[in-house]
């Protein structure tokens, strides 16, 4: 069997589970071996039901105390037991699956491993996994990898697939040689991917991340050197006119505001870049809110200005949406010309835009991958803007700018990276930072609060909302089962309304929507026809809100400070003061260390190094950020000291 062989060759799978397959990206040998899991189960020694903490995976051994109920409603069937073991009771749910009505009887003994949630005086464990205490022995010994899943496919399905090609898996070809793999201590590809899908126990787990997140640094550094050495000192065919500059003086005067200090010396050192007579390639870091948009706004003025057209990327088309209104508006006095790109586009409307960015009529273009497209053709593209880096990849931000003829390019990021991480991995741009706020802008409120308090934040929200405000509340990606995460959503939103009423209008979020309702969603929040948003991270970057107010995260322990700081970053965006308010469900001492951090800094760089500090570097097992710069297994936190040494190999591998 080889890796270009479609699925089909596998046994055990045919036409109708290879194109269950091909919606996860799977449709050849290769990209299933690629598949990594996203996390794995581990099976712990059962605790006393007492002592079981709520919104936290654990297992109890209990036995049955009551006949099994199967309850049907409107939209699912509910199957209903309690068990206890001596300390305590939990009643056990499953959502359409009536079936275990003939599983369970009173008087037996199970372990069932799930996540407690507290409704009302009950403790309940929604959809959990069970096992007879025997079986559960053995289970204790096995890390059981769960897998991307997506509907017609199940994690058994994608194991017994990967049990198929695991000859194959032990044949990978290594692309590094064998001294360059003992000089850092790295096992074989092929060692490293059979324990990613077969871990023996979590030591052979972690010499598998650690080589293959090595892989994704060293080619990602690789690409990133070999930019930087194209790139140095390329001649530019756009360089900004003096009365251009000029003009630009005028346009910054008109503004109402002034900029800070931070956000002149940015756009000065952009401004010098684009006059040099070499192309520009510069990276403007600061963190949330602190006005990267307006300096890349003035870039795209000076460029149309001189004669050229400006591109300006972003994740989302709500974003690329909000980000056209400002701009239009903003250049309207000067008669320049903005149009929105996005997929959801008609095709009339997308061939208007394709033909005015051919002939020159459009001056400047805000879009989102759209923007990339094959047809997408550029008179004279000189800027090429893309926002939130770590959205896109090193090659697709080379894709939008080999749609000019050498354009310079400004990439903007409010990812809070240490910068000694930042010089690593931007090692082909030059770095502009901004450190202040701009004035006005109030100083968000921060509150670290156990669960006891949620009934107060529930009020609070009441209170901004009533006050013609509008709020976010966060739920974890929750991965324990297949489904968990929607009705996890759901159901709080449904909690939600039961509390407030049809007073507050309440709307979900979440990552198994199609992209268009996501967009509706987002877009009806940013319209203010819903007042609360129950989302997960999603929101975490691409909408801008001023009129939101409040940010509640529920279990807040269990992201990473980073990750907490760019949700964080969704409110204050307004004159109003805005306040976030953090949910500790599982106050142990290291938690309480780390949302300290968040409590008293707003400084997303501060906190940035902090998490850095208390991940410490090597944590293959902690939660993993999201999105960053798209590793698919690599975390720039979590694998620091791999970076360092991928870095050191690529600058060293010519030697």
């Amino acid at each position: 069997m080889q890796l270009t062989d479609p699925v089909t060759a596998i046994r055990g799978i045919g036409d109708k589970t290879a194109d269950s397959f091909r919606k996860l990206n799977i449709q050849t040998v290769g990209d299933l071996v690629n598949t990594y899991p996203r996390r794995y189960l581990g099976y712990h020694a059962p605790v006393p039901v007492r002592s079981a903490p709520e919104m936290e995976r654990v297992t109890i051994s209990a036995t049955i105390s009551t006949y099994v109920k199967v309850h049907k409603g409107p939209r699912y069937v509910l199957t209903t037991l309690s068990a206890e073991d001596g300390t305590g009771s939990v009643e056990m749910v499953w959502f359409n699956s009536p079936y275990l009505r003939n599983t369970f009887h009173k008087g037996e003994t199970y372990c069932f491993t799930g996540m407690i949630r507290r409704k009302g005086n009950r403790r309940v464990m929604e959809h959990p996994e069970f096992f007879t205490p025997y079986k559960y022995q053995e289970m204790q010994s096995v890390l059981q990898p769960i897998y991307p899943l997506t509907a017609g496919v199940t994690n058994n399905q994608l194991r017994k697939a990967m049990h198929e090609i695991r000859p194959v898996i032990r044949q990978l070809p290594d692309l590094l040689s064998p001294e360059l793999c003992a000089k850092y201590g790295l096992i074989s590809k092929g060692q490293a991917v059979e324990s990613i899908h077969f871990p023996k126990d979590e030591e052979t787990l972690q010499e598998a991340v650690r080589r293959l997140a090595f892989d994704e640094f060293y080619r990602f550094l690789s690409d990133v050197k070999t930019m930087r050495e194209e790139n140095v000192s390329l001649t530019s065919d756009h360089v900004l006119t003096m009365e251009a500059e000029a003009k630009l003086r005028g346009f910054l005067a008109g503004l109402p505001y002034q900029l800070t200090k931070g956000q002149e010396q940015a756009l000065q050192d952009v401004v010098r870049d684009m006059s040099s007579g070499t192309v520009m390639n510069r990276l403007i870091q600061g963190d949330v809110g602190c006005g990267k948009t307006i300096v890349a706004a003035a870039a795209l003025f000076v460029t149309v200005l001189s004669g050229y057209q400006g591109a300006l990327m972003v994740p989302t088309e709500v974003l690329a949406m909000q980000h056209f209104k400002d701009l239009e508006q903003l250049f309207r006095p000067y008669k320049l010309r903005v149009a929105l790109l996005t997929g959801s586009m008609s095709v009339k409307e997308k061939r208007a835009v394709y033909e005015g960015l051919k002939t020159g009529e459009i001056h400047v273009v805000i879009g989102t991958h759209a923007l990339i497209q094959e047809r997408v053709e550029y008179r004279s593209l000189g800027l090429v803007v893309t926002d939130e880096q770590h959205r896109f990849g090193v090659r697709q931000r080379e894709r939008l700018s080999e749609k000019g003829d050498l354009p310079h390019v400004l990439v903007m990021s409010a990812t809070p990276i240490p910068r000694t991480l930042a010089i690593i991995l931007y090692a082909d741009l030059d770095i502009s930072l901004i450190t202040e706020l701009p004035g006005g802008r109030k100083k968000i409120l921060n509150c670290v609060v156990g669960t006891d308090y949620r009934p107060t934040a529930y009020q609070f929200i009441r209170k901004e909302v009533t006050s013609g405000h509008q709020a976010y509340v966060i739920c974890p990606k929750i991965e324990d089962s297949e489904g968990v995460e929607l009705e996890a959503v759901n159901a709080y939103a449904e909690g939600l309304r039961e509390v407030y009423g049809a007073s507050v209008r309440v709307a979900t979020l979440h990552g198994k929507m199609k992209e268009a309702e996501k967009q509706q969603v987002l877009q009806d929040f940013v319209d203010r026809k819903t007042d609360v948003l129950v989302s997960t991270t999603v929101v975490e970057v691409g909408i801008n809100n001023p009129n939101a107010t409040v940010m509640m995260i529920e279990n807040a322990e269990r992201f990473g400070l980073a990750q907490l700081h760019q949700l964080r970053g969704r409110v204050g965006r307004g004159d109003a003061q805005s306040y976030c308010i953090f949910i500790n469900c599982n106050p142990t001492e290291e938690s309480k260390e780390r949302l300290t951090v968040l409590e008293e800094s707003n400084d997303g760089f501060h906190i940035a190094a902090e998490d850095l500090r208390l991940r410490g570097p090597g944590d293959f097992f902690g939660v993993r950020q999201s999105g960053d710069l798209m590793f698919r297994l690599a975390d720039i936190y979590h694998h620091a000291d791999i970076l360092k040494m991928a870095q050191d190999a690529v600058l060293n591998k010519d030697r």
